[in-house]
């Protein structure tokens, strides 16, 4: 069953696992289970998503209960408006302590305008928490760099978070499309688990029935605690 973490008359908000697709995509035909369904099937009525995590992301995903605040709360999120969306991500490298990614995004092919060259906007705002060093030799290093950041989209781009990142030189540790194969093969090797290191930390959204500010989280599975194991936190600097 899905962690329910908020309901009311509207909408629904679950603790969506890393690895579960959101709904059915003919980009993994090959999957059976899906948030959708199993949500559906867990409250016994319909329910529609109002955006979208990747499969390998973890954290807080919202669902309308009727077609019209579905309606309502995507075009919200499409246009960022009453609502503000918080993540964590363990990145490669050391991050600057924060900033600002403002890069535009090409349209992915598989959006919903199939083959468009559209350039849009994309803006995100980062912030590092934690430096950390990893007894793990990376190129002609020693050991391995990496990251805890928190990360605020401040557009809705497909996959901005994972492009931003690389665009900075510090892909999220997972990422198979966008970060490195050879370290992340590493890094699941020390760890015991393959996943991608981004979780969808917190949502807050102005609730379409009387305008009160929701504040709803989902913390940081255990599987997190695995670099707290093998990271020894960095001296500042």
């Amino acid at each position: 069953m899905l962690e329910i973490l908020h309901l009311d008359e509207l909408m629904v908000a679950v603790d969506k696992p890393a690895g579960l697709l959101v709904h059915r995509t003919g980009l993994d035909a090959g999957e059976t289970r899906f948030a959708l369904q199993l949500l559906r099937d867990q409250l016994g009525r319909h329910v529609w998503p109002v955006h979208r995590l990747d499969k390998g992301t973890s954290g807080v995903l919202l669902f309308a209960l009727d077609a019209g605040t579905a309606g309502l709360l995507g075009r919200r999120f499409e246009a960022g408006a009453a609502l503000r969306k918080t993540y964590l991500g363990m990145v490669r490298g050391w991050p600057a302590a924060e900033g600002l990614v403002d890069h535009p995004l090409r349209r992915l092919a598989d959006d919903a305008r199939r083959g468009s060259d559209e350039i849009q906007d994309a803006r995100t705002r980062f912030r590092t928490l934690a430096r950390h060093e990893l007894a793990l030799p990376c190129a002609r290093f020693p050991t391995t760099r990496c990251a805890l950041v928190e990360l605020e989209p401040l557009s809705g781009r497909r996959h901005q978070l994972r492009r931003h990142m690389k665009h900075i030189a510090h892909p999220l540790i997972g990422d198979a499309t966008h970060g490195k194969g050879r370290l992340n093969r590493a890094l699941a090797g020390l760890l015991g688990l393959q996943r991608l290191w981004l979780h969808a930390l917190r949502l807050e959204i102005e609730h379409p029935a009387d305008g009160r500010m929701l504040r709803i989280e989902a913390p940081l599975g255990p599987e997190w605690q695995a670099w707290a194991q093998h990271a020894v936190p960095a001296p500042a600097g």
